[in-house]
């Protein structure tokens, strides 16, 4: 879980719109870099490519990405956040809380934001060709494990003495899987994912508490 180490360049900070007709612009620079990547593949993300596809100038995308791999970044950082949000409304309606349930939930969110994007199968789970992208991965893992063991441990199904390197290394492992399930099929193997479910469930019930489940 390494983060940016002294020697690693800096990732160049990008405009952020304000704007509302900017955001909506950069929106349509993003739905149309992720549809190439969809239909063509990471290699073939250029932004003369993107300029034709999102009728959006040249000049008009270098206001925002400087690169290639800064419109790839954002695309992940998009849909990282959506499945943040996946996740907590997930968990958030669960009608019985177990290690069980939650692994499984929080894991499923993630697949059904796979199937809406599907560009970020090609990015990440696929391609992890950029730097950036790659160290923007790891930390959003250490953060998804960090809420997930704060929630368990909150709910009381999980020891409070749990260390964040166990719930880190659970994330990763389901990482794994879904980069195993999801190599040749964009809705991903089911039978990968559901064992992937068991696997992570599995290694997490040392840190479990004799509670079996509760309602919130």
């Amino acid at each position: 879980m390494a983060s940016v180490t002294p020697n690693e360049p800096p990732v160049p900070k990008r405009r952020v719109p304000t704007q509302l007709r900017s955001r909506e612009r950069v929106e349509r620079i993003l739905d149309a870099s992720s549809r190439i990547v969809v239909e063509r593949g990471v290699d073939a993300l250029t932004t003369r490519a993107v300029s034709e596809l999102a009728k959006v100038p040249v000049a008009s995308i270098y206001q925002y990405f400087a690169d290639k791999d800064a419109i790839l970044l954002a695309l992940v950082e998009r849909d990282t956040e959506e499945m943040d949000e996946q996740v907590r409304t997930d968990l958030g309606r669960l009608e019985l809380l177990s290690l069980e349930t939650i692994v499984a939930t929080t894991m499923r969110a993630y697949v059904s934001v796979y199937h809406r994007r599907p560009s970020f199968v090609e990015i990440w789970l696929r391609g992890r060709t950029n730097a950036a992208v790659r160290d923007y991965g790891r930390r959003h893992n250490e953060r998804t494990a960090a809420e997930v063991l704060e929630f368990a441990v909150a709910a009381g199904l999980a020891r409070p003495d749990t260390p964040m390197a166990a719930a880190v290394l659970a994330v990763e492992i389901g990482d794994r899987v879904f980069q195993l399930a999801f190599e040749k099929d964009l809705r991903g193997d089911e039978f990968l994912i559901e064992e992937g479910i068991a696997l992570v469930t599995s290694y997490l019930r040392r840190y479990a508490t004799d509670t079996d489940g509760i309602r919130p």
